[in-house]
């Protein structure tokens, strides 16, 4: 799956949620999702949050597969910038 395609899925996903502050999911040579102002894109710009992980690891986690903190602790995600922007990603996708 494309992260185009992904990104598409979480803009549909956050229809009628709040989410204050941006976050980045850096799926390094894949490319990236941007989540700000209510919206999911692919194009990179400057985040309050970024998250590195791979593409698979990106989908896991967003279909309950990976849980966030195993995943930190297993050094599957990295997470540098605000953590309370981070933590608010867990009630979107929780």
């Amino acid at each position: 799956m494309a992260l185009h395609d992904i990104a598409q899925g979480i803009s549909k996903e956050l229809q009628g949620k709040s989410f204050a502050g941006s976050l980045k999911f850096d799926c390094g040579s894949d490319g990236v999702i941007i989540l700000a102002n209510g919206t999911a894109s692919t194009t990179d710009r400057d985040t309050d949050c970024t998250i590195k992980l791979s593409q698979d690891n990106l989908l896991k986690l967003l279909t309950g597969k990976l849980n966030p903190m195993t995943g930190v602790m297993m050094g599957k995600l990295k997470i540098s910038g605000d953590m309370a922007t981070a933590m608010k990603l867990g009630k979107l996708i929780g």
